[in-house]
């Protein structure tokens, strides 16, 4: 029997919450324990919590959402998932992820071994240790349906330009804006709420906006271009660009990783349009720990009508049939991919 293809999606900051306490300690493998208890004695030596104490012990927003311990709990989370997908049954035919995903991407593509992912996400997880420069608010573009309006979209397009503030990420049918805190009390007092929205992230900064111009400079003296090599499998960045085998510069990606991404807005919604129209994949495979990519990649589908799924209700009922999108986090879908 051929097997499917499927692309792999690495979740980013923000996806380990209080329901996912225990996620790393009750899926993990034996493929992925060697590398783990590497990242345990690596943390032990730095005197941080490892990703396995952090897992077990009772979930606090001050501890587990910071970005020096929140990096490495999800690498190790989306490394073990990685390794429990059945490679008999499903090719992987192309690899990308959302924000601090695009790392894990990285080490799961091998562009990066392993312990050098480590010491990217560990690095640049730390860099806003002392002090977090401005923070993202989350905002939605969509209505009940999962549809977009484009009128919608451009009038909160311009109420963050006038607030001085930036797309971090384009997000399915969301927006995550950047920008220092004057600029986002400024956009929750002039957007219209809507739910719980807008919605500021706790612990986070202005990632993927010129406001971090100093984090990328000072990242590139804390990490080598050398790391890094051409992917054994192809990449799908921020911009929807493909990095291959056969066309990747290693240097061009060190650049793109520590400098671009880092200072510019990350497009999610590119990057799962691309892997989807390039790739043609079976499947789409979520790793952990969470599901709040879930939703949004719903959404991402319904924009480009793939599979004829064109509304939150033809994407719920295919999802309960046949899944065509795969999330790790969730049990009877985990059972789908896994060995």
């Amino acid at each position: 029997m051929p097997k499917e293809k499927i692309v792999v999606i690495c979740p980013g900051r923000g996806s380990y919450s209080r329901e996912t306490s225990g996620y790393l300690s009750k899926n993990i493998s034996n493929l992925s324990k060697k590398f783990i208890d590497q990242i345990q004695a690596n943390r032990k030596q730095e005197k941080s919590l490892g990703p396995l104490e952090l897992d077990l012990m009772p979930f606090k927003s001050s501890i587990h959402m910071k970005g020096e311990n929140a990096s490495t709990l999800i690498f190790a989370c989306s490394l073990n998932d990685y390794l429990s997908i059945d490679k008999n049954k499903y090719e992987i035919v192309g690899i990308t992820g959302n924000s601090m995903g695009w790392y894990s991407a990285l080490a799961l593509g091998e562009s990066l071994s392993n312990q050098h992912a480590y010491e990217l996400i560990n690095t640049m997880g730390s860099m806003m240790k002392d002090k977090i420069i401005g923070g993202q608010l989350i905002y939605p573009f969509i209505n009940d349906e999962w549809k977009t309006s484009n009128k919608t979209k451009k009038n909160i397009m311009h109420e963050i330009k006038k607030a001085n503030a930036y797309v971090s990420i384009f997000l399915g049918g969301y927006f995550v804006i950047g920008g220092d805190q004057k600029s986002l009390d400024i956009l929750k007092k002039r957007l219209p709420p809507i739910d719980d929205y807008p919605f500021q992230v706790p612990y986070h900064g202005a990632f993927h906006t010129p406001l971090l111009v100093s984090i990328s400079e000072e990242s590139y003296s804390k990490i080598q271009s050398s790391n890094f090599k051409k992917p054994t499998i192809p990449l799908i960045d921020g911009r929807g660009k493909i990095w291959s085998e056969y066309s990747t510069h290693p240097k061009d990606l060190y650049h793109y990783t520590l400098g671009t991404q880092v200072t510019t807005s990350y497009d999610f919604t590119r990057s799962i349009t691309v892997a989807l129209k390039e790739f043609c994949p079976d499947r789409l495979v979520v790793l952990g720990p969470g599901n709040t990519l879930g939703g949004v990649v719903g959404q991402i589908l319904i924009e480009n009508s793939w599979n004829n799924i064109d509304s939150k209700q033809v994407f719920q009922l295919a999802q309960q049939k046949d899944p065509f999108l795969i999330s790790m986090s969730l049990s009877n879908q985990r059972e789908i991919v896994s060995k």
